[in-house]
Parts: structure tokens; sequence; C-alpha cells
């Protein structure tokens, strides 16, 4: 088993880190939250003072971050991890982050004699929990190979998206995708209702039918047809609106240094930015239906 320092203990972080307990590692533990930090040594984890304490001695080293600004900020710099770390040390960064400044770090990780890669994941709170993530990684093969028990530990598809960064950009356009995917099927639903279409029958048709998908099947935006929706839990968050919309600008950010056109992208960004500025980004993001019911 390996010492693992654990940076980032929020609702993600958290239970991941209690999956690479649980899996036998030596877990040193660090976030700015006290209690997040109390609630860890409770686990069975040590809680460190610093970032880079947490780092020190590591054989790897996990980040789950808000932004990628957080993580130059721990990573970088005479007192960073980079700095920290014991030559050889293995970085894996979960957080969802842009794809420029996921390669930046793993070009920095490397000149200080470290591995990287960049792991975002998708499954949500319920994904961490259970150990049931999947975590698109981008980073040089042997990289990936030495990274692959931990992220096994944590989650239950690993896939290898590619070269430094490529984790990254898998995650944001799978995401811009589910993004303007839930506002079609939200449409869909809320012209049903003006037509006096039941929501029930438009599901056991469409689900059935080419309007099919996973919004729909499986996270369906209205009451009823598929009990497990946060549609049924009056939205309370899987993923919120404000997380959908950061990852909608990252995907609209890279699509312009790339030259991709996104149009759908780029209007689907503006409406969950007009979602959270009605103060509902803490809902779900399938919540987005009120704003097409002209309720936000």
């Amino acid at each position: 088993m390996a010492s693992v320092g654990f940076i980032g203990l929020g609702n993600m972080g958290a239970p991941m880190m209690r999956n690479l307990l649980k899996a036998g590692h030596a877990v040193r533990a660090f976030d700015l939250s006290d209690a997040a930090r109390k609630a860890a040594a409770d686990a069975g984890a040590a809680a460190c003072a610093t970032a880079a304490d947490a780092a020190r001695e590591a054989d790897v080293v996990v980040s789950m971050l808000p932004a990628g600004s957080h993580v130059r900020a721990v990573m970088l710099g005479e007192a960073g991890t980079f700095a920290a770390a014991r030559k050889g040390t293995l970085f894996i960064d979960s957080s969802t982050i842009d794809v420029a400044t996921a390669r930046l770090l793993s070009g920095e990780a490397e000149a200080a004699g470290h591995a990287m890669v960049d792991a975002p994941v998708s499954g949500g709170v319920g994904g961490a929990e259970a150990g049931t993530l999947t975590f698109m990684v981008g980073g040089h093969d042997a990289a990936f190979e030495w990274a692959r028990p931990f992220l096994e530990a944590m989650g239950k598809t690993i896939v290898h998206a590619g070269g430094p960064g490529n984790g990254q950009a898998a995650k944001i356009c799978n995401n811009m995708l589910l993004g303007i995917s839930m506002i079609g099927t939200c449409e869909a639903f809320a012209l049903a209702e003006k037509l006096g279409l039941d929501a029930q029958k438009l599901f056991d048709i469409a689900s059935k039918s080419s309007g099919q998908c996973w919004s729909m099947t499986t996270y369906c935006p209205v009451p009823g047809p598929v009990p497990t929706s946060p549609a049924n839990r009056d939205y309370k968050a899987g993923f919120t609106a404000a997380m959908m919309l950061k990852d909608l600008k990252l995907a609209v950010e890279a699509a312009g240094v790339a030259g991709a056109a996104v149009p759908l992208g780029g209007e689907a960004a503006q409406l969950y930015s007009m979602m959270v500025g009605g103060g509902e980004g803490g809902l779900d993001f399938s919540a987005i239906i009120h704003l097409l019911r002209g309720r936000a």
C-alpha cells in the first residue's frame, strides 16, 4: 500500500479520500476547512496543516479543487506541492480545470522530477461515495499505468484519453454535450405541458424513439418518469447549475483558443448564466426547466 497525499476535501474529495483509505492506503489529508480536516482524521487519515505537508513523503498526491487558479496556487512556487514532494512523486489532479493549465502543470511537474496525470471525473457525489466514478485521464502512458490502481480505488471506469490535458478536454466536451442535451430535454417537456401532453406519455414515447438521451432516461427533468432523478427531490443537486455553468464556460473558452465552433455550447452557457443569476445556481442543473417555464 502507498502513502497518499490528498488535497481538497469537499463534497467530492472527501468520499474519494475515504475510498483510498478503504483500499488500505495511508492518507495525509489537507483542506482549508477545519471541519473537513477533522472529518478526515475521524475517518482515519492524518490531517495536515498545509498542502505542502500533505505532499511531503507521499508516493502519490491527489487533488480535487474548485478551479485552475486554486490548482496552480497549490502546486507551483517555492511553497507549492511540486517543491515539497520527493522527486518521482505521482500527481493526480481530479479537479475540472482549463486544458491550458492542465498542460502547463504537467510540464512543470516533469521539470520538478515528478509524473502527473489530469483525471477529472464524472459521476457526481453519489459516484464518489460509491466508488463508481468515471475518470477521464490525460497523461503519458507510464504515468497513466502508475495512476490506474489509485483511480480504480475511487472509480469504476478509467479511460486514458491521451496525452497531458486530454482528460480535461474529454470532460469539458462531455459536459458541454450534457448541458445542451438537458436544455433540449427540458424544452421538449415544457412544450408538452403547454400542448396538454402528459409528461409520462412523452417519456414513454421519446425514451423509445429517436429523441432518447441520458438527460431523459436517467435524469428526467420532470417529476415522475424517473423516480431517482433530482426532479423528484425538489431539484436537490447531484450536479449544480453553477458547476454546469463553470464547465460550459471552460468549453467555450477552449473552443475560442482552438478555433472551434460551438454555437449551442455558447447558448447553453448563456441560459445557465441566466439561471445562476436568477438565484438557482445551487439547484441541480436539470432545474433549468424553471427558466424555460419562465419561473426563474
